[in-house]
C-alpha cells in the first residue's frame, strides 16, 4: 500500500450515520419474506415435494440477509441506538441460532488483528508453514481434508445449530465443576465460587446471559414448530435452511481475508489500515446477491470503518475508489482457486497453498545433501 495513504484521506464519516427508517425496512422486508416463505412451504409441501427446493434455496438466502444484518447490530451501526443494536441483534439470532453478543466479541477481535496472522489465523484456523511441516503425514493429510470446500457444508451446519448448544452445556458442566471442588478445597458459598470461575465458553455474565437466553429461545422454537408444523417437516426444512445459509456466509468470509496476495503479516510490523485495505477484498457480486449479503462484498470500506452500516457502504466505496487501486476484486468464479491458500508463511509474510510448499520442502531436502557434500 502506499505509505502516504493515511485513514483521514479518506471520506467516511459522512457515512458511518445510522438511519433508522431505512433499518426498520432492511428488517422488515427480511423477516416478512423469510416467514411468509416457511408459511409457502407448508403449503406446498402438501401439493408436490418438487416445488420444495426453490422456496429453501430463497428461505436460506433471506437467512443470510438476516445474518447480514445481524451482524451490523453487533457493530452498533444498522440502528442509532445501541440498545435498539442489541435487542434487534439478539432476535437475528434466535433465527440464525447463533448467540449473537459472543459472536460479536469474537468479530471485533477479527476486525482489531485483520491482517495479523500472528494473533488472528482466519475462519478455519489455519497453521504456519513451520507448525504444517511439523506434523505427520497423517495429520497433513486430515488437516487439507478438513479445510476443503465441501467441509463447508458439515461445517456449517454444527457452527449454527450444534456449536452454541454445546458450548451452553460444556460450559455449564465446567462451572458446575468448578463450583463443587471450590467449596470441597476451600469452602466457598456458591456465589464466590462462580465469582472465581473463568470459563473458556464465554468471557463475561453478559456473554453467559446471552448464550443461555438464545439457547432458551432457539430449543423452545424448535420444541413449539416441531409439535405445530410436525417434527420431520420442520427440522428437515430448517436442516436445510440453516445448512445452505451457514455454508453462504462462511465462504463469502473466507473469500474476503483469503487469495492470494492477502496481507497476511507478522504482528512486529503489521499495520491496520493495510490490513483493511489489502487484508480483505472487494467481492463483486451479481446484484441479487448484493442485496441477500447486505453488501457485504464492499469488505475493504467495512473494516475501515465498522460503523458504516451496510447501507451506506456502496456509496462510501465510490467515493473512495481513488484510494482503493490496491484492493483485490474478486468473483465467485474466484472462490474454488482461493480455496487453496491454506497455510501462512511467516517468512515471506503471505498465504500459501500445501502444494507450493510441499514443492518448496521438496526442493529444501533435495538440495539439503548437496550441501552437505560439498561442507566435505
Amino acid at each position: 500500500m502506499n505509505a502516504s495513504i493515511k485513514k483521514s484521506d479518506f471520506a467516511l464519516n459522512s457515512y458511518m450515520k445510522s438511519n433508522d427508517l431505512l433499518a426498520i425496512f432492511q428488517i422488515l422486508n427480511t423477516l416478512v419474506p423469510y416467514f411468509c416463505l416457511w408459511f409457502l412451504a407448508v403449503k406446498v409441501v402438501n401439493i408436490s415435494i418438487f416445488l420444495m427446493p426453490p422456496i429453501i434455496i430463497l428461505m436460506s438466502l433471506f437467512s443470510v440477509r438476516s445474518f447480514s444484518l445481524m451482524h451490523d447490530c453487533g457493530h452498533y451501526s444498522l440502528f442509532s441506538s445501541k440498545k435498539v443494536n442489541r435487542c434487534v441483534g439478539f432476535m437475528l439470532g434466535v433465527i440464525n441460532a447463533i448467540p449473537q453478543y459472543p459472536w460479536s466479541r469474537d468479530h471485533a477481535y477479527h476486525h482489531k488483528t485483520n491482517g495479523d496472522w500472528e494473533r488472528y489465523r482466519g475462519v478455519a484456523d489455519f497453521l504456519s508453514t513451520t507448525e504444517f511441516a511439523k506434523l505427520s503425514q497423517k495429520e497433513r493429510e486430515t488437516y487439507q481434508f478438513i479445510r476443503q470446500p465441501i467441509m463447508a457444508i458439515p461445517g456449517g451446519f454444527f457452527y449454527l445449530a450444534i456449536a452454541p448448544r454445546m458450548a451452553l452445556i460444556l460450559g455449564l458442566y465446567d462451572l458446575v465443576r468448578h463450583i463443587i471442588t471450590e467449596r470441597q478445597q476451600h469452602s466457598l458459598s456458591v456465589s464466590a465460587a462462580i465469582a472465581t470461575h473463568e470459563s473458556k465458553h464465554w468471557q463475561s455474565r453478559t456473554e453467559f446471559w446471552d448464550l443461555l437466553l438464545n439457547n432458551v429461545c432457539v430449543i423452545t422454537s424448535w420444541i413449539l414448530l416441531s409439535n405445530w408444523l410436525g417434527a420431520g417437516f420442520f427440522l428437515s426444512v430448517y436442516s436445510l435452511v440453516v445448512t445452505l445459509s451457514a455454508v453462504v456466509f462462511i465462504w463469502v468470509f473466507f473469500i474476503q481475508h483469503i487469495f492470494e496476495g492477502s496481507y497476511a503479516n507478522k504482528t512486529a510490523d503489521w499495520d491496520y489500515l493495510t490490513g483493511a485495505i489489502e487484508g480483505s477484498s472487494y467481492l463483486e457480486l451479481p446484484t441479487i446477491l448484493k442485496w441477500f449479503t447486505a453488501d457485504i462484498g464492499y469488505h475493504n470500506i467495512h473494516h475501515l470503518s465498522e460503523r458504516i452500516p451496510n447501507y451506506n457502504l456502496e456509496a462510501c466505496h465510490r467515493q473512495n475508489l481513488h484510494l482503493l487501486s490496491n484492493v483485490k476484486t474478486l468473483r465467485m468464479g474466484d472462490m474454488l482457486d482461493c480455496a487453496k491458500f491454506i497455510l501462512w508463511d511467516a517468512d515471506s509474510n503471505s498465504l500459501v497453498s500445501i502444494e507450493s510448499f510441499l514443492q518448496s520442502e521438496s526442493a529444501t531436502a533435495e538440495l539439503t545433501p548437496v550441501v552437505a557434500m560439498s561442507v566435505k
